[in-house]
């Protein structure tokens, strides 16, 4: 996640109806819907050792996490760090889906972002702006349908048949155009870092606030803010497949234009997650002009799911 994307579904994306409660996993009574196959890859941005992105599975359950790199210099109120909080919050999402597999995404993700709160044990300012935080991108099978949540820059696009479909949260790229027009404003004598703290500061003012942008963070009501739906695994609207994917590696669609989302659907299903990232690590290198955010490189992860006959 770049420096630390909310609401509706952007591009071709069709509108995310509103989910009801779901079937629980993993119950097939009358229910043919098709199994799922899963992919992915995920990487560490080149040069760095610690991968602040997460792939995970649980059963039906499949998700991406992209935490916020801190900033060096920057205090968080949290001894644990980014990496700590992204694979604590991926197990509690598991455990917290599990519980109560009938629950919503929402709610789900509410109670791991609480759970985590308490795995902090009480030595961290969770009250901190800088408290460690990440992006979710979830898709669930249930039965005859899969729902998802997408909660900041971590889109998600389906394959439907005879469209491609984006789910994406754009809030942050939202705040962040606004913020780049008053960081363009604020007075450092020339002090490059002085400005650059204060940029920060404002970024951090707006994160899970209204006319700002939401993400799992310390605070369960961010899961509420998320952009979730429905679609179903049968019929002329079934999804065929679908992709999660974290900001660095969306880039390549978004900041790179290597090619559209039905291309990007494409070539992981026939040259595998790894490709995409591959791709991406060579756009990074080779068209620096058109990087869109502060870091040359970003962690990436990506997964497909695939549904049908295999």
């Amino acid at each position: 996640m770049a420096a630390a994307n909310g609401g509706v579904p952007r591009g071709d994306a069709r509108p995310a109806r509103a989910m009801g409660t779901a079937t629980a996993p993993g119950t097939r009574a009358a229910s043919t819907g098709p199994m799922m196959r899963v992919r992915s890859a995920s990487a560490p941005a080149p040069g760095r050792a610690v991968n602040e992105d997460l792939v995970f599975r649980f059963g039906p359950l499949v998700g991406v996490l992209d935490g916020a790199t801190v900033p060096d210099g920057f205090d968080t109120g949290c001894r644990h760090g980014t990496a700590w909080y992204v694979r604590h919050l991926a197990a509690r999402i598991g455990l917290a889906v599990a519980a109560r597999p009938a629950a919503t995404l929402m709610s789900s993700l509410a109670a791991a972002i609480l759970a985590v709160r308490a795995d902090h044990g009480g030595a961290c300012d969770l009250d901190d702006s800088g408290t460690p935080s990440s992006t979710v991108c979830l898709l669930r099978e249930s039965g005859d349908e899969v729902d998802w949540l997408v909660l900041c820059d971590s889109p998600l696009v389906l394959d439907v048949g005879d469209r491609v479909d984006v789910v994406d949260d754009d809030r942050l790229e939202t705040a962040m155009a606004d913020l780049r027009r008053m960081a363009a404003t604020l007075s450092s004598d020339g002090d490059r870092a002085a400005w650059f703290r204060q940029a920060v500061g404002l970024q951090r003012g707006r994160m899970n606030r209204t006319h700002g942008y939401w993400v799992a963070a310390a605070d369960p009501d961010a899961a509420y803010h998320a952009v979730t739906g429905t679609a179903p695994l049968h019929g002329p609207d079934a999804v065929r497949r679908a992709v999660l994917l974290t900001d660095g590696a969306s880039s390549a669609v978004e900041q790179f234009g290597l090619f559209d989302w039905a291309g990007l659907v494409d070539l992981v299903t026939a040259e595998g997650p790894g490709a995409l990232i591959d791709r991406v690590r060579s756009a990074e290198r080779d068209l620096p002009e058109r990087l869109r955010r502060h870091k040359r490189t970003d962690d990436a992860s990506v997964v497909l799911c695939e549904f049908g006959p295999a």
